[in-house]
C-alpha cells in the first residue's frame, strides 16, 4: 500500500464499488450489503451506515454498520435476521502470506479508528470464520470469544450426500417415495405459520411481527436476495419451511427454518433441506452457512447434514462509561419498579393478581 488507509463513512454513491467488494472477500455477506440492512432497518427500526476503508481510490474493507439507540445510548451489534455484522476485507492474490497479513492488519486498524470516532456507546460485532486473525481487536482492548457456525460445501453433491448422516439420507428417501414435493415461491403466510409455531413450542418471540416480516421478505425477494422454499405433502400442506438469503456472495445463509410438529417425524426438514442444498448448488452457489452452532438439538440435526463446523469472533469493544452509566441506571430502576409492584400487591386489603 502507498498511502495509509482511512476509515469513513461511504456515500450512497458508492454503494455499488461496497457491494462488490462484500461480493468477493471470504468475509462479506449478504448481511453487510447496504440493500439488505435497509430491508431491515424498515421491518424492525435502527439505521444504518457503511465504514469504508480506502487507501487513495482504492476501497480495502469496511463493515455495515446497523445501529440502534441514539445519542450516548448508540449501540452495534447483532440480532435476529442479523447474525453476521462484521469486518469485510479485500482479498489479495500474493504469494508471500505475510504481505497479505500486513495489508489486512493496516485494514482492520484503520476500522478500529474508524468506530472509535463514531463515539458509540456499545459495539460487538459477529465476524464471519474466514477472519482469524483478531490481534488488532485485541489490542486496542477489545473482547474476543469464539463463535461457531455450520457451513455445508456445495460444491460436490455426491459427497455431501456421502457425509450426510445414515438415517438423514434414510428419511430423505422415504419422503420421496412418500410423494412430498418441494416448492419455492412466495407463500408466506405458510412459513409464518410454522415460524411462529415453533417459537411458541420453544417459548421465544418471533424474529418480526407478521406484517413487518412480511414487508421484509417480499423486498429482499423483490431484489433476488431471499428465497423460500417449503416442503410439501401430495395435497400441498407446507409441514416444514427455510428461508435463505442468497446475494451475490458464493455462500447463502438459511436464516430461518421451521417445521408442523404434527409431521415432525416424517423427516420433512431433512428432505428439505438437502433439496434446498441441491437447487443452490444449482443456482451456482459454493456453500450454505446454517447460521450458529450452539449445542442443543437443533445443532445435533445440522452437524448431520455433512457440513464443516467453522469458527469465527464475537468482538466486543470496551464500552463507554456514559453507556455503562445508563444502563446501571436503568437496570436499577426496572428493578425499583419491579420490587413496587410486589410491595403493592402485598398491601393489607389488596387482592392478589
Amino acid at each position: 500500500m502507498t498511502l495509509t488507509p482511512d476509515a469513513q463513512i461511504l456515500a450512497e454513491a458508492a454503494f455499488p464499488e461496497w457491494n462488490r467488494l462484500l461480493a468477493k472477500s471470504p468475509e462479506g455477506s449478504v448481511y453487510g450489503m447496504p440493500e439488505y440492512l435497509d430491508a431491515l432497518c424498515e421491518a424492525a427500526g435502527g439505521r444504518f451506515r457503511i465504514l469504508a476503508v480506502r487507501g487513495g481510490d482504492e476501497l480495502l474493507g469496511g463493515i455495515g454498520l446497523y445501529e440502534r439507540g441514539s445519542g450516548s445510548r448508540a449501540y452495534v451489534s447483532p440480532r435476529l435476521l442479523l447474525y453476521y455484522n462484521g469486518v469485510a476485507l479485500r482479498a489479495y492474490d500474493t504469494r508471500y502470506p505475510s504481505q497479505r497479513t500486513a495489508r489486512h492488519t493496516e485494514i482492520l486498524r484503520a476500522v478500529c479508528a474508524g468506530l472509535a470516532r463514531l463515539g458509540l456507546g456499545r459495539v460487538v460485532l459477529r465476524c464471519r470464520s474466514p477472519l482469524t486473525d483478531v490481534r488488532v481487536f485485541l489490542a486496542s482492548g477489545w473482547a474476543a470469544r469464539p463463535q461457531y457456525s455450520y457451513v455445508v460445501p456445495l460444491s460436490d453433491l455426491d459427497v455431501l450426500w456421502a457425509r450426510t448422516e445414515q438415517n438423514l439420507r434414510r428419511l430423505v428417501d422415504r419422503c420421496e417415495s412418500q410423494g412430498l414435493s418441494i416448492t419455492e415461491d412466495d407463500d408466506f403466510d405458510a412459513f409464518f405459520r410454522l415460524h411462529v409455531q415453533v417459537h411458541e413450542r420453544k417459548g421465544a418471540r418471533v424474529y418480526l411481527p407478521a406484517a413487518a416480516f412480511r414487508r421484509f421478505f417480499e423486498r429482499l425477494r423483490s431484489q433476488n436476495l431471499a428465497r423460500l422454499f417449503h416442503a410439501r405433502l401430495p395435497g400441498g400442506e407446507s409441514i416444514s419451511a427455510q428461508l435463505v438469503l442468497l446475494g451475490p456472495h458464493p455462500v447463502t445463509h438459511t436464516v430461518s427454518a421451521a417445521a408442523d410438529a404434527a409431521h415432525r417425524k416424517l423427516g420433512a426438514t431433512a428432505f428439505l433441506r438437502w433439496n434446498v442444498f441441491k437447487r443452490l448448488a444449482a443456482m451456482g452457489f459454493a456453500a450454505n452457512d446454517l447460521t450458529d452452532a450452539d449445542l442443543n438439538p437443533v445443532t445435533h440435526f445440522k452437524a448431520q447434514l455433512g457440513g464443516d463446523l467453522e469458527m469465527g469472533f464475537l468482538l466486543q469493544a470496551p464500552e463507554s462509561a456514559r453507556f455503562r452509566l445508563e444502563r446501571t441506571g436503568n437496570l436499577i430502576r426496572t428493578s425499583l419498579s419491579h420490587f413496587a409492584r410486589r410491595a403493592a400487591r402485598r398491601l393489607p386489603g389488596r387482592a392478589p393478581r
